[in-house]
């Protein structure tokens, strides 16, 4: 019987209330994350999941397999997201074939995936170097946005200060973020996110760090936004959406980017930095786990 990392998700979907607390666990890592299972050796999923590796091979002999080796193959011949560029856009073509809906839903897909392409073919190397070390050699590095853009400068900042101590997200509480940039001087940077219609704010943050003789990296979709706002490096993203707001879509994939040049910058440090912040954060239950099943006493 042939089987579909999609059909054996969706069975994992369908029965993971009927099973027992640890293959519950296994279930759904495997759910969210088929890549990795795909990719990792049974002992390092049972790690990553925290069980033994039986409980693998018992889930793998629960849905019909005869091993794990079986279980994990379909998931480890299918890794949509190393070879998504060599699929094709068939299933976009199926799409817009379908149902009034679903030709809109086409519509919207099309329309994010040239986003992303625009964005990054114009992420040029050399302007990413040039703001990777603007971002790396600052001593305090301040990101800074308002309203809808808000939402990247915070995931850049949450990811990015463990790259680099010096991240400070601004403003802070609900004050101004000049209120933040007082003490700043040219050994700082601000790291600023606005498209239009642009932020006033950010925009005097720009105009108040240059007077301070920071370093300015913007990230906008045009170079020029405002009178007086002269960043040392932009980087230009497409927002073009099909509804009343702009799309992010792009700008998150520049910002991935960006924060991977930051890793790499921050070496061996940065992942100490991240193992730390994960330790933390599972010792105060941070992340939900199920519970463990009591012990069995051996007679």
């Amino acid at each position: 019987m042939q089987h579909t990392p999609t059909q054996l998700i969706e069975q994992l979907r369908s029965d993971i209330d009927t099973l027992p607390q640890q293959m519950q666990a296994a279930a759904k890592y495997i759910i969210d994350h088929p890549g990795d299972f795909g990719l990792d050796p049974i002992r390092v999923s049972a790690h990553k999941i925290g069980v033994s590796s039986n409980v693998l091979v018992r889930l793998a002999y629960r849905l019909g397999f005869d091993s794990f080796e079986a279980f994990r193959m379909p998931f480890r011949q299918t890794l949509v997201t190393d070879r998504e560029d060599r699929l094709g856009q068939d299933w976009l073509n199926r799409m817009k074939a379908g149902d009034d809906f679903s030709a809109a839903q086409a519509g919207f897909a099309q329309n994010e995936l040239n986003v992303v392409a625009r964005s990054l073919r114009l992420a040029d190397p050399a302007t990413i170097q040039q703001a990777t070390n603007h971002l790396v050699s600052a001593k305090r590095c301040f990101v800074t946005a308002t309203r809808a853009s808000y939402a990247l400068a915070y995931y850049f900042h949450y990811a990015g200060r463990m790259a680099h101590p010096g991240f400070q997200l601004i403003p802070r509480h609900m004050g101004s973020a000049i209120d933040d940039l007082l003490e700043a001087d040219s050994t700082d940077c601000l790291f600023a996110i606005t498209v239009h219609p642009y932020s006033s704010d950010t925009i005097q943050s720009m105009r108040f760090a240059r007077k301070r003789n920071m370093r300015i990296v913007l990230l906008s979709d045009s170079e020029v936004i405002a009178p007086g706002v002269d960043p040392d490096v932009i980087l230009p993203v497409s927002t073009r959406a099909q509804h009343h707001f702009s799309s992010f879509s792009g700008a998150m994939a520049v910002l991935e980017c960006l924060l991977g040049h930051l890793f790499a910058a921050g070496g061996s440090a940065a992942r100490d930095r991240v193992d730390r912040y994960q330790t933390a954060r599972e010792d105060t239950g941070a992340y939900w786990r199920p519970a463990k099943p009591p012990r069995v006493r051996k007679k």
